[in-house]
């Protein structure tokens, strides 16, 4: 390890943290995000006018993908054992706009951060490709760490 950093070797190179000596416990972490849009464009989703389909099914359903794939797309990231991905994509019209929950459950020697952090971000992103034709301004935002539990650092919970 140089310098205390655990993702580089000893010549500065990057490395994945072996984690093989860890005791796998159950973990679980809670991501949540936003996408703001315009008053028409939730109408659309709600009322399931959009030309692309149902964007909060297919936004659930990308946010699915996303955690089971977070290894692939995250450099250093440890493919890990999922039990449960759990996502919510909720229409707010005080917003205007979506709001995007993500549960996600299993056992490992890491902690599911990245997965929930992930599948939020992939759902936003799903959101506005189907959405973009009728409003580019959508804002993708506030996506943050809400909960997370197991591991050797314990407990984290968003104030």
């Amino acid at each position: 390890m140089k310098d205390g950093i655990t993702h580089l070797d000893p010549s500065g190179r990057p490395r994945m943290v072996d984690v093989g000596s860890k005791e796998p416990t159950k973990r679980v972490a809670v991501a949540s995000g936003l996408v703001r849009m315009t008053k028409e464009t939730l109408a659309a989703i709600i009322q399931r006018k959009t030309a692309k389909g149902d964007v909060l099914q297919v936004a659930q359903l990308a946010a699915i993908q996303a955690a089971k794939r977070t290894w692939e797309l995250i450099p250093l990231c440890h493919p890990v054992a999922l039990t449960k991905v759990e996502a919510s994509v909720e229409p707010d019209e005080e917003l205007p706009g979506v709001k995007i929950t993500v549960q996600v459950e299993g056992f490992d020697r890491t902690g599911f951060e990245m997965e929930a952090l992930t599948a939020v971000s992939v759902a936003a992103l799903t959101v506005y490709d189907m959405c973009k034709s009728m409003d580019r301004a959508m804002i993708l935002s506030d996506i943050r760490l809400e909960f997370k539990s197991g591991g050797k650092s314990g407990t984290f919970k968003r104030g």
